[in-house]
């Protein structure tokens, strides 16, 4: 039954119509018109975990393999030659976490993207100077356009949620939200991931939502989050 019921509200993929933006709006602009376009252009993304970057590059992949040849890629995913199947959009994902042959096909991409009219867009958790890779190509990411993801404040936290909640047929007075927001991790997919959690619970107690059944949640995820991995 548990199963049944999670698969009546399936998670939303990610696309750059259902990112919050929050101060965020020249860069979804700019991520749009690249997933329209079919010129060389090389964009950049940084900022810390849980600030939306994995989000928006799958989003703008998702958008342009409407019209052309695109993918969508982590770092850890990368093997060397992957990188020369013919695309005109490749977002990679962590590019903090490439390896050396990894870093090496990058850079020979980067050198070879403008005559094959390829888009870029590429995501790590530091400007380009700070990236533990080679010189070379943090040199060629240093030219791209670059945008650090800005964080959203409490209120468009707030806003985000009670909207999510709306979309999924949830009353969520103003405090539950204001209670979430202190005292769980504050970056915008765990609070996601925990309005689902609880939308999950009072479908499968038949419980409405309350105070009560929100710190239960919170304590299921605080549990799991503490358990050991395998061994």
């Amino acid at each position: 039954m548990s199963q049944m019921l999670l698969d009546l509200k399936p998670e939303q993929p990610p696309t750059l119509d259902n990112f919050v933006a929050g101060t965020n709006t020249e860069l979804i602009s700019r991520l749009r018109a690249l997933a329209d376009g079919r010129a060389y252009e090389a964009v950049y993304l940084w900022g810390p975990e849980g600030c939306g970057k994995s989000h928006l590059l799958a989003g703008v992949a998702t958008a342009a393999i409407r019209h052309r040849p695109a993918a969508f890629m982590t770092a850890t995913d990368i093997e060397a030659d992957i990188l020369a199947t013919p695309r005109s959009l490749l977002a990679i994902d962590d590019v903090q976490g490439l390896g050396e042959p990894a870093q090496v096909a990058l850079f020979r991409t980067f050198n070879t993207a403008r005559l094959a009219g390829l888009t870029l867009v590429l995501s790590g958790n530091e400007p380009p100077a700070r990236l533990a890779l080679r010189e070379d190509l943090r040199t060629r990411i240093g030219q791209a356009m670059i945008y650090e993801m800005k964080p959203l404040t409490d209120d468009e936290k707030s806003a985000a949620l009670a909207r999510h909640a709306l979309m999924r047929g949830m009353k969520v007075d103003d405090s539950l939200v204001r209670y979430l927001l202190t005292h769980s991790r504050r970056d915008l997919p765990t609070l996601m991931a925990i309005l689902d959690s609880l939308d999950r619970a009072t479908l499968e107690q038949q419980r409405p939502v309350t105070l009560p059944l929100l710190k239960e949640v919170l304590q299921l995820q605080f549990e799991e989050d503490d358990e050991p991995g395998p061994v």
